[in-house]
């Protein structure tokens, strides 16, 4: 850990006041959804419930925006118009600083919007570098935060912060829209070398900020993507913490044991463990919750003995220290590209004990792992298993692997020749030679040469849309994929030179690519049949409700029609792609866009019961949210298509969704 020990004493104070200060500024008004997951714990749930299971059949689309960030590109660079990813997640700013509606583009564009119209109440862009590549562009929100040291008169009293692609953290007045100017260099601080400060550094061009930040009483804490497929090394995936005021910065934390006299300690050559996705934060225990990804290189572990440590975990950290309070590994050593995609969810469930604070974590493998927030220790039981060990030469697998006793996985684990499937005898037969040409068999089956299918597939389960909980009911809502996916580990010698030079080498459907640093290629792309079908029995996709009294599914619905995707108009409820996450609301209903499909969709939360499915004008791959505003309740979700998912309908909207205001009168 790296350590800086600066106004740490101003820091106590802070916790103090901003219990304080939260409380009479209206931050925990139950109408607004404050930060990207709704509450700072991010159980993406509302509390309203204008909209219920009754009317929500009335629901219509109340406003529209269109962000204009694809007509913004220039001409010269008109190919990255199908490298964006518009999945921001709105949030809306307490009504005396505006009650605006704001969000981000995927070029880092900050837009404010009056919340009742969808009119644009100011634009801050921050001018991004566009140039080196570094991938896909995204930005999935902004946080905000009240400085309890301001009158609300000051400018940057009431603060916004962006984590921007090109390694910038950047902070904006949220009532105007202008940069905080004793916040780094007028609003800017460059985040590049701090990320120096800590090898490796491999791969530090491609290194991109997505996610919006965690603030935690006044200490603003980032994360960061990392190329681990194509680099043995990538780079450092710590977590870093500034002064939310002056931008100072107060500490790090590397996500890889590297101290030599500790078990599991990795050289500096060893990078990955990052924070691509979203964080929680807990104000009153002062800490942060972090979900890691695996260490660098994904597939291979030949160069990263032991358990990895701190990679593939939950992390509760000491937000004003940057200290390790608690940690939890879901893999051990991980070789599948299993990272913990999604925030842990901060939530209480209600027992007859009364209300247990407790962490719930989504994992790419469909398991829902629970502890309590205070200690880690397993709030539903968690049990070490023997997992096959016999992988690529070298690579020393881990003997264990924890697997939660409840609730049971929300998706099928595991697979064999017998679950080969097809829409003709022609396209079942074809899947079932393929699965039984390549290595496979239960859950952790190793990587090989000969091409291993995993199942879960490298996207989940659950991924970065993460799940909703509804504290009402004590029901959690996860949207999963069921998709068998191939990877296969080449020699060296045996990959072609010339298409592993492309962008997409080594990328799921792209040629295979080297992976530096090892004497290793990658391949790796969903088990499809020759007509383009998953290999395995749909549905494809499903949301799962769990019982988180009980620890039992209460139950599974298939979302997602196959019409925009099949060659025949054919609307089979049989699952898509899809990329985005679900809400509950207080009204009883589960709110979802996510698929590849052009739809918006409602459902009652107590039965899975669909309530509402209306077209959209491109699929709407983020997670929506809702508000109050003028006594009418909103739901928002951007509606933009996907780089992979639904690349022919890549597009720039925000949608809000309402009842008609003759119904509310």
């Amino acid at each position: 850990m790296h350590l800086k020990h600066t106004h740490q004493s101003f820091l106590v104070v802070y916790f103090i006041l901003f219990s304080l200060v939260i409380t009479a500024s209206g931050l925990t008004k139950e109408s607004d959804w404050l930060q990207y997951g709704g509450d700072e714990g991010g159980s993406r749930y509302s509390k309203l419930n204008q909209i219920n299971t009754l009317n929500v059949k009335d629901l219509e689309v109340a406003w529209t925006y269109k962000t204009g960030h694809l007509d913004r590109i220039p001409e010269q660079l008109a190919f990255l118009r199908k490298l964006v990813g518009f999945q921001v997640t709105p949030i809306i700013l307490p009504n005396d600083v505006g009650g605006h509606l704001v969000f981000c583009t995927p070029f880092n564009e900050v837009i404010a919007l009056n919340a009742a119209t969808g009119e644009q109440v100011w634009f801050y862009d921050p001018k991004i570098d566009l140039r080196p590549f570094a991938g896909r562009f995204n930005c999935r929100g902004v946080a905000q935060w009240r400085n309890p040291k301001k009158m609300l008169s000051e400018i940057c009293a009431h603060s916004l912060f962006l984590a921007a692609s090109d390694k910038r953290l950047i902070s904006v007045d949220a009532k105007t829209g202008k940069p905080c100017p004793e916040f780094g260099s007028q609003g800017i601080v460059n985040v590049l070398p701090y990320i120096k400060n800590i090898e490796p550094t491999n791969q530090i061009k491609a290194m991109q900020l997505k996610s919006p930040p965690a603030v935690v009483n006044g200490v603003v804490i980032i994360g960061g993507t990392g190329n681990k497929f194509k680099d043995a090394s990538s780079v450092n995936g710590a977590v870093r913490g500034f002064d939310a005021v002056s931008g100072e910065f107060l500490w790090s934390f590397d996500t890889l044991v590297r101290d030599e006299d500790e078990k599991d300690a990795l050289p500096y050559t060893v990078g990955g463990a990052n924070v691509w996705t979203t964080m929680s934060v807990d104000s009153k225990r002062d800490l942060v919750f972090i979900p890691t990804a695996s260490a660098a290189p994904n597939f291979y572990g030949g160069l990263r003995p032991g358990d990895n440590r701190y990679a593939n975990s939950v992390l509760a950290i000491r937000a004003s220290t940057g200290e390790l309070v608690w940690y939890f590994q879901t893999i051990h050593h991980d070789i599948w590209d299993w990272d913990l995609p999604t925030h842990p969810l901060l939530v209480d469930v209600t027992t007859n004990k009364g209300k247990e604070p407790i962490v719930i974590q989504l994992g790419k493998t469909g398991m829902v792992y629970t502890f309590h927030r205070d200690t880690g220790e397993p709030y539903f039981e968690i049990k070490e298993k023997a997992v096959a060990t016999d992988g690529i030469p070298g690579d020393q697998l881990s003997p264990t692997q924890p697997f939660p006793v409840r609730p049971p996985p929300l998706v099928r684990q595991g697979i064999s020749p017998d679950d080969a499937w097809g829409v003709t005898p022609y396209e079942r037969e074809a899947c079932r030679e393929m699965i039984a040409g390549a290595r496979h068999g239960e859950m952790f089956t190793p990587m090989s040469t000969q091409g291993t299918i995993m199942y879960p597939q490298v996207g989940g389960g659950a991924n970065w849309g993460g799940g909703s909980f509804d504290p009402e009911r004590n029901i959690l809502v996860v949207p999963v994929s069921q998709v068998p996916f191939y990877v296969r580990l080449i020699p060296e010698e045996n990959v072609d030179k010339n298409l592993a030079k492309s962008p997409m080498a080594g990328n799921p459907m792209g040629p295979p690519g080297l992976i530096k640093g090892t004497k290793y290629g990658l391949e790796q792309k969903p088990l499809l049949s020759p007509l383009y079908t998953p290999c395995t029995e749909p549905p494809w996709s499903l949301l799962v409700a769990v019982d988180m009294v009980e620890g039992n599914i209460l139950w599974k619905k298939p979302f997602g029609k196959i019409d925009k995707l099949s060659p025949l108009p054919i609307g089979f409820e049989w699952g898509t792609p899809f990329a985005g996450g679900a809400i509950t609301t207080a009204g009883g209903l589960i709110f979802i866009g996510a698929t590849a499909d052009e739809r918006f969709r409602a459902f009652d939360i107590e039965t899975g019961e669909k309530l509402l499915e209306i077209k959209a004008p491109t699929s709407a791959m983020a997670t929506p949210m809702s508000y109050m505003a003028n006594g009418r309740q909103y739901v928002v979700i951007a509606t933009g298509g996907h780089m992979w998912n639904y690349p022919n309908g890549i597009s720039d909207e925000l949608i809000a969704y309402a009842l008609p205001e003759k119904l509310i009168k």
